[in-house]
């Protein structure tokens, strides 16, 4: 039946992951393979042909296949992206480096930021000026921008931003400005901050609008590349991308603003934990994603995960805000800690053990996967320890050589160390569940709950191996294993819905502003982003408003229910924000009036969503085997049970020390922990107390 396949693809730092949904049967298929970061489509399609092999229709009757990638990303680091020029109001040239003249580590006397990605003379000024209400000052110069045009054109520039003060407020001269250098300049793609990110803040709007431009160019090839390269297989409907806000979105309108896909990788882990919690009715759930590379956490409240319009790619110092280059468009507040499976364990200079942040990769990866990789990582302490099983990695498809691992962990670290193989696995374990707990205290702590409160949903290949342990050190009293945990963000991508999101800057006081004339502007904004997504399904609207007290410089989003123009609405946005103001700082300041920053509009087309169909297995599973397991609170090795995860169903359950086992994943729970399956196919882990240990 054409329309029954929905698939999920993720590309992560060391595997590319796949879900495929019948939605006739409920079925669902998994795959996974080795990222290529030359070229990810080469990934991609190769996953696609193993669900050919199981499915030959699997392409020519999928509705959709829904993609997630850090390859924009990885432009901006590897700065590999377009050759970008930037056009400007005379006299703001130089606006990416002054920044916001803040210096993120005061005590640093060599503190370093990130190169512009526009070399200072491809950042031209012309004479314009628009006022701060949007009445125009200076005319535009054409004459200047056809100049400029020469300038790019002489250098051989691909991409260009275009950036004027106060933009936001009225577009005309960045609209004009465009027509001229789209003329002069054919063939090259332009980027302009009136539609990229219509909003405040001179530096950050600059800087998005910049970001956009110089990933513009990459993202069309790549984009246009693998649909080009799916629809030669067969698949005859548009390719979607998961946006960094957790909605998706056509190909096309990716292309229009890739910058929007810059984070969409993580988004989509957190979309598939808020489904989950959802479903087993957890109101308070800690994301918890550990991958190959990185491990990120996120706090979901009420299946809703908080959100920020700020974040920074290309770090200095890679977990210092303040140190990259900030893009201000929607995204999960998310904690990024570099852990993850490939994370490279060695001997610092102070002879103390380290751990990560660089990784292995997929290329030459943990020295257990036999490719070349010399270096201890994560995964081969995990190994040694018996929390992996060297036959049965990714269902024994990929054999892992626990003798490399122990030589890798032997070489680099036991023997400077003076300690013994296992203990210096063990540490390097240890080690990484406090690095991730003792960031995780701090964000949880920021969003104003605490750990004992929370269920941690792990996930990830690496995350079902250390949520136990990390859930232990925060004091969560419960862990959440939901099933294909090793590709859940490649689930993720089919619970999110198609959504995009508009904004329009307003900057009036709540009290003064016309209401009606807002809900015009809501209309309008609307109609905008019902033409990005795909025609033919029922659309949602939801609008918000960010609002701050004057003199504020961080607002706060809040949900606008109604038309602006309703009785009383006016009020009940203004205790809405004191709710929400009380919350965040602990009191409410009754003097200083309310500013309405920014209007924003979220259009969204609601997706079914797949349940994975639990296990019909019994109450009372038998184990496939025994295995020697290290037991953290027995301090040494224990033969443990291995359990087969296809073999548990709703209501077993199992006492800990023991191992269940899935082709992407593997659980571990320790000595005193019990283990129970929902209704829903979850491992639900309840943690022995400390004091029980």
């Amino acid at each position: 039946m054409p329309g029954s396949y929905r698939i999920g693809v993720d590309i992560g730092g060391t595997f590319t992951d796949f879900t495929m949904v019948d939605d006739r049967t409920g079925d669902v298929f998994v795959e996974k393979c080795l990222t290529t970061p030359d070229r990810p489509e080469r990934a991609v399609l190769e996953g696609m042909r193993r669900f050919k092999q199981l499915r030959a229709d699997t392409l020519h009757n999928a509705e959709a296949v829904i993609h997630a990638t850090t390859l924009l990303t990885n432009v901006v680091l590897e700065r590999k992206g377009a050759l970008t020029g930037l056009l400007t109001t005379a006299g703001f040239r130089d606006v990416l480096e002054f920044a916001r003249e803040m210096r993120y580590d005061i005590y640093d006397p060599f503190i370093e930021f990130p190169e512009p990605l526009v070399e200072r003379p491809l950042r031209i000024g012309v004479p314009e000026r628009v006022l701060v209400d949007g009445r125009v000052h200076v005319p535009l110069d054409e004459a200047a921008v056809r100049a400029a045009a020469a300038v790019f054109r002489k250098a051989g520039v691909q991409s260009v931003a275009v950036c004027f003060l106060h933009s936001y407020r009225n577009p005309d001269h960045e609209r004009r400005a465009r027509e001229i250098l789209a003329a002069e300049l054919p063939g090259v793609e332009f980027s302009i901050s009136s539609e990229v990110h219509p909003e405040p803040k001179e530096y950050e709007r600059t800087s998005t609008t910049v970001v956009d431009a110089y990933v513009k160019p990459t993202a069309a090839q790549y984009l246009d590349r693998l649909s080009a390269e799916l629809r030669a297989d067969g698949y005859p409907n548009n390719l979607f991308v998961m946006l960094s806000n957790g909605g998706t979105a056509t190909a096309e309108t990716t292309k229009r603003f890739p910058v929007q896909a810059v984070e969409s990788g993580p988004a989509a882990g957190v979309e598939a934990a808020a489904h989950y919690g959802r479903l087993i009715g957890a109101r308070r759930l800690l994301s918890f994603d550990m991958g190959g590379t990185t491990a990120k956490l996120c706090v979901v409240l009420d299946g809703k995960a908080a959100r920020t319009r700020t974040f920074e790619v290309d770090r200095v110092q890679r977990f210092k805000p303040g140190s990259g280059i900030p893009i201000a468009t929607p995204v999960y507040d998310l904690l990024e800690i570099g852990a993850g499976g490939g994370s490279i364990a060695r001997v610092n200079a102070l002879g103390l053990m380290q751990v990560g942040p660089d990784s292995a990769n997929s290329s030459p990866g943990p020295a257990c996967y036999d490719l070349g990789g010399e270096h201890p990582t994560v995964t081969d302490c995990d190994l040694v320890l018996g929390f992996l099983d060297a036959d049965s990695f990714l269902g024994g498809e990929m054999k892992l050589s626990a003798a490399a691992a122990e030589r890798a962990v032997r070489n680099k670290l036991a023997e400077p160390l003076a300690t013994s193989v296992v203990e210096a696995a063990w540490g390097v374990h240890n080690l990484v569940n406090e690095t991730m707990a003792s960031a995780a205290r701090v964000h949880i702590a920021e969003k104003g709950q605490t750990a004992r409160n929370l269920t941690l949903v792990g996930f990830g290949g690496a995350g079902p191996v250390h949520a136990i342990g990390l859930a232990r050190k925060l004091g969560c009293p419960q862990v959440v294993i939901p099933p294909l945990p090793g590709v859940m963000s490649a689930f993720g991508l089919l619970t999110a819905p198609m959504a995009i999101e508009r904004p329009r800057a307003v900057r009036r006081l709540l009290r003064d502003v016309d209401l009606a004339e807002l809900d015009r502007w809501t209309h309008a904004l609307e109609t905008e982003a019902a033409a990005l997504l795909p025609a033919g399904g029922t659309l949602n609207y939801a609008c918000m408003a960010d609002i701050w007290r004057v003199g504020q410089d961080y607002p706060l989003e809040i949900e606008v229910v109604g038309r602006w123009s309703d009785a009383g609405a006016r009020q009940r946005i203004e205790d809405a924000f004191n709710r929400e103001y009380a919350e965040h700082y602990g009191r409410v300041d009754d003097d200083t009036p309310l500013e309405v920053v920014t209007l924003r509009v979220k259009a969204w087309q609601a997706s079914a969503k797949p349940v994975v169909k639990p296990g019909a297995a019994g109450a009372d599973p038998q184990p496939k085997a025994q295995r020697r397991l290290y037991v953290p609170s027995a301090g040494g090795y224990q033969q443990a049970p291995v359990y087969a995860r296809k073999d548990l169903g709703p209501g077993s359950r199992i006492a800990g020390p023991a191992i269940i086992e899935e082709r992407e994943s593997t659980t571990v729970i320790d000595r005193g922990d019990t283990l129970t399956v929902d209704e829903f196919g979850c491992l639900v882990v309840t943690l022995a107390s400390q004091e029980a240990q």
